[in-house]
């Protein structure tokens, strides 16, 4: 298969720097489109791959999957997408196809396993699939997705992971008027649940242990903020709640949280702390509570989350950065000093 030469940002090995590199792409076949990358999100996902703390990285890596930009080439069999419309990429660039889930419109629990966007088996070339931090991204049409026009498009790069990864549970649990729902920790993921979750009419009460951060998620549109370090306050709110979004991804008391709902409320996790959480019997026995997980959503689910931030203008809370600040960003990242996501400014990369 024919290829050309990209000009990426990666890094060779767990412990070095991000620096300028070259990658190839595939040129375009029949299915594909090909998009100029105007910017690209920084997700914690993204460090972890670097600096192989997950295992399995393929060096040289280059990371992002919050893509957003605008299509240069399409091929002859695609009718989805014309040049110069605005696409997107998130976090997957294939599937199986072929298996339940990706014929339910679930990719992201293909049963083989899904190609992801970087770090993934990439079938053409045949060897690991190059994210977003590059110029150009060469895509099966069916994977990328329309960005609303209406939308800031940096705002919208993290909206491909952060946004779908909270939007998706909130969808599957049926959230709507009604319903009073926890969103656990206000970073990331957690800014965006509170957003989609009030834009679904739904009554938000944000838990933080940064008192800091209370005024924040009021702005943000949290109806009620709880300081979770105070007993009183979390004591307040035990079995009131219907539903709780856990984006928390260090070690916390889940037992206390699963207090906090009703009878047959259910408890998310799209946090992933490294260690196991204690999950005591008799937090979810009494009152048929449910502990569940979930990740991002399907190509389908993925643009009606677009469709609907479009309709509703959410986007996410970012820092715009230079491509060559990237190192300082991560750094940053580790130490949770970023409100609430990096996006890197692709420009950057071609100057």
């Amino acid at each position: 298969m024919n290829t050309k030469n990209v000009k990426a940002f990666g890094t060779a090995a767990p412990d070095a720097p991000l620096k300028p590199l070259n990658i190839q792409r595939r040129e375009v076949t029949p299915n594909d489109v090909e998009i100029e990358i105007l910017f690209c999100g920084i997700c914690h996902s993204d460090l972890h791959t670097a600096r192989n703390e997950w295992h399995g990285t393929v060096y040289p890596a280059v990371l992002g999957h919050e893509i957003v930009g605008k299509v240069t080439r399409v091929g002859n069999a695609v009718t989805k997408f014309h040049v110069g419309d605005l696409a997107g990429v998130g976090c997957m660039v294939d599937s199986c196809r072929v298996c339940d889930s990706c014929r339910e419109g679930l990719e992201q629990y293909c049963e083989e396993g899904n190609i992801q966007t970087y770090n993934g088996a990439d079938k053409h070339l045949g060897m690991q699939t190059f994210g977003g931090y590059s110029e150009s991204i060469v895509v099966d049409a069916h994977f990328a997705l329309r960005i609303p026009e209406n939308l800031d498009l940096a705002a919208t790069a993290p909206l491909l992971c952060a946004g779908i990864t909270t939007y998706s549970p909130l969808k599957h649990w049926g959230i709507g008027p009604g319903k009073r729902v926890g969103v656990v920790g206000i970073g990331g993921l957690g800014h965006m649940g509170v957003k989609l979750a009030k834009a679904m009419g739904a009554h938000v009460v944000v838990f933080t242990t940064s008192v800091a951060k209370q005024a924040d998620a009021q702005r943000l549109g949290a109806h009620e903020v709880v300081l979770s370090t105070d007993e009183q306050q979390m004591e307040q709110q035990r079995g009131r709640l219907d539903f709780i979004l856990d984006t928390v991804s260090a070690s916390h008391d889940i037992n206390g949280y699963l207090s906090l709902l009703k009878r047959d409320g259910t408890l998310t996790l799209v946090g992933a702390p490294e260690h196991p959480l204690p999950v005591a019997a008799f937090s979810v026995i009494p009152a048929r509570k449910s502990l569940a997980g979930s990740t991002i959503g399907g190509i389908a689910e993925t643009q009606e989350m677009l469709d609907f931030c479009g309709e509703h203008n959410i986007t996410s809370d970012i820092e715009l950065i230079d491509i060559r600040g990237i190192n300082e960003a991560y750094e940053r990242l580790l130490k949770g000093d970023v409100h609430y996501r990096f996006v890197i400014d692709m420009a950057s990369l071609r100057n």
